[in-house]
């Protein structure tokens, strides 16, 4: 079976599963026939995740040639989404999807297995939710047997509709809102997402078609935000609704107050403005899945939220929203700009590698926490992700570090990150560790590549706070790598 979507938040948590739970009882599939391919456009990203011995990765991309991945497939398991990236994504997504059922056919795929989106066909959907219907209908036409689950709000320690909710009852005590927090929706757990889509991968008894998957409760948003409120020991949130705000002005509100950035916030806004319940009862029927309620969902996802037991987050999958189309030329301001600043220390490089791995979220930037606060803060404004103060304990290529993107990870000896904040050209911030005489030599560089005449204006605004905050990162590292580890041992060969 082949997971296009395997470094996304239901991806990253089906595959483990049908590693875990496949073949069923009742398939005539045996343990030495299935095996699991994960299709990724950065296969770096799978290398620290604790089933990637028991899976192939392929390296590519659902628009491009995927005669290797597809190459002795059975299943296809269609993960992907392009929601919000860029001002054509819905075009893209159905261009990725119809490319996906050629190759599929061509390679003689026997099943297709596809996670969409709730909502009637007789309403007038939002965009998101439109194409997410259209992209079932591309994968069905490729005539190759499809099973297309359709769920609504998925709730899940990471997901992105659980984060909206987490932080909007957890930041607002009273919250001025739309008509749409009156708007019915069926939330799902992720735990039974993924009960249903294993069982429709491995499972031969299942017949084609597309079944809507729901959570037993029928609620409101604003039931959503009580529930959550309850579970979470806080006190009741008041909403008030009103109808005058749009979808534009609401998603930035979520944008300022929340983790997702204000492209994102806006498809799903948009999206609960349509009621997104289960009509039709036959998944139950036919997958044997019994769904849990809301406050079960909620208590299960804070639950894992304590613990820092987060496997997957919205986060984490290949989201390009803040990724310059293109850079200028030279004679625009497009050289790069720098600041380098050197230290040494009596701690290993290992050490040093791990204090650096550890940087952001909670634990901080070590310097200048206030206007790290303020930089966010500006970067939500203008649409960009802001301080999330988020991160996973154990980080991989590709996760975010609050409002950085992990781009390269050298155990021992570099950490790389490219940040996503709104920016008029490109900026990476990078750590390269050596050994020393005593110990270890570390460079850390914070390079800029600006994008025309605002780019170098950027550059200059911001230079006299580097000169504040750089040092004081460095020395904090250094300080921390040699309380916390020792040193490293003395050079035999002196």
């Amino acid at each position: 079976m082949l997971v296009a979507g395997a470094t996304g938040y239901v991806g990253g948590r089906l595959v483990p599963a049908l590693l875990h739970d496949g073949p069923l009882d009742d398939s005539p599939l045996h343990d030495d026939e299935v095996s699991v391919r994960c299709l990724a456009r950065t296969p770096a990203k799978l290398d620290t995740v604790p089933w990637r011995s028991s899976v192939e990765v392929v390296r590519g991309a659902v628009g491009g040639d995927l005669g290797d991945a597809m190459e002795g497939v059975d299943t296809v398991v269609y993960l992907v989404h392009s929601i919000g990236q860029g001002h054509d994504w819905v075009r893209r997504e159905l261009a990725d999807a119809r490319n996906v059922a050629e190759q599929a056919r061509a390679a003689g795929v026997r099943r297709i297995v596809y996670l969409g989106g709730l909502g009637r066909d007789s309403d007038d959907l939002s965009m998101h939710l439109r194409s997410r219907h259209e992209v079932g209908r591309a994968l069905a036409a490729s005539g190759i047997p499809t099973i297309e689950l359709r769920a609504g709000v998925i709730i899940g320690s990471g997901s992105m509709s659980f984060e909206m909710l987490r932080y909007l009852v957890e930041v607002l005590p009273v919250m001025v809102a739309p008509r749409w927090v009156t708007t019915r929706c069926q939330p799902i757990a992720i735990a039974d997402v993924i009960a249903y889509l294993v069982r429709a991968v491995v499972a031969t008894d299942v017949p084609p078609g597309v079944y809507e998957i729901g959570g037993a409760d029928v609620v409101s948003y604003v039931q959503m935000m009580d529930e959550y409120a309850r579970a979470a020991g806080l006190p009741r949130r008041w909403v008030i609704s009103v109808p005058v705000l749009t979808p534009g002005l609401s998603s930035r509100w979520i944008g300022l107050v929340t983790p997702l950035p204000v492209p994102l916030a806006r498809e799903l806004v948009e999206s609960l403005v349509n009621e997104v319940v289960v009509d039709d009862d036959r998944a139950a029927e036919t997958f044997g899945v019994q769904p849990m309620g809301l406050a079960e969902a909620i208590g299960r996802a804070l639950a894992a939220v304590a613990r820092a037991s987060v496997p997957t987050t919205w986060s984490g999958a290949d989201l390009v929203h803040f990724e310059p189309a293109v850079t200028d030329p030279a004679w625009a301001g497009g050289t790069s700009r720098s600041d380098v600043r050197q230290a040494t220390t009596r701690a290993a490089p290992q050490a040093v590698y791990d204090t650096i791995a550890a940087i952001g979220g909670e634990r901080g930037w070590y310097s200048g926490e206030v206007l790290w606060k303020i930089r966010g803060l500006l970067d939500k404004l203008v649409g960009g992700p802001g301080l999330r103060k988020g991160r996973k304990r154990t980080i991989g290529v590709g996760d975010a570090i609050d409002f950085w993107r992990v781009e390269e990870l050298d155990p021992g000896r570099r950490v790389r990150l490219r940040a996503e904040m709104v920016l008029p050209g490109q900026a990476w911030l990078t750590w390269d560790i050596e050994p020393a005489a005593e110990g270890s030599r570390v460079t850390q560089s914070a390079t800029f590549r600006p994008r025309g005449l605002w780019g170098r204006a950027y550059w200059l605004a911001v230079a006299p706070f580097h000169r504040y905050v750089f040092p004081g990162m460095l020395a904090g590292i250094v300080a921390d790598a040699e309380a916390r580890c020792p040193p490293a041992p003395a050079d035999a060969s002196a």
